[in-house]
C-alpha cells in the first residue's frame, strides 16, 4: 500500500504509475520498494489484546447486575475499551461481589 506525498491519501497502481485517489497525483512504480512492502502473509497475529483488570484503580462503580450464576451483586466497576478492529468502543464490567467480567452497554 502506499500513500500520496501529496494529500497523504491512499493511491492505487494503474500500470507503471501509482494514482491518487484523491487529488490525482502520479508517480512512477519502483518494484524495489514495492518488493519490500509488507504484506498480510508475512503479519503475525498476536491475538486479541488482554482484557485488563477493571477494578484496578477504579473507584467508581455504577448499578448493573452481575449475569455470573449465584451471584446477587448488583453493582459492577466498568472501563471502556477500544474494540478490537473495530472503530467504537465496549465497556468492560466487573462485579464488585464476585469479581466476574463481561462485555456489555
Amino acid at each position: 500500500m502506499k500513500f500520496c506525498d501529496e494529500c497523504s491519501s491512499m493511491m492505487r497502481t494503474e500500470g507503471d504509475t501509482w494514482v491518487c485517489q484523491s487529488c490525482g497525483n502520479e508517480e512512477p512504480r519502483d518494484s524495489g520498494a514495492e518488493a519490500a512492502m509488507t504484506t498480510e502473509d508475512e503479519q503475525q497475529d498476536d491475538g486479541e489484546p488482554p482484557v485488563v483488570d477493571g477494578t484496578e484503580n477504579a473507584n467508581e462503580t455504577m448499578a448493573k447486575p452481575c449475569p455470573a450464576e449465584g451471584c446477587d451483586g448488583d453493582r459492577a466497576y466498568y472501563e471502556t475499551r477500544p474494540k478490537p478492529g473495530g472503530s467504537y468502543e465496549v465497556r468492560v464490567f466487573t462485579c464488585v461481589e464476585c469479581g466476574h467480567k463481561w462485555r456489555g452497554s
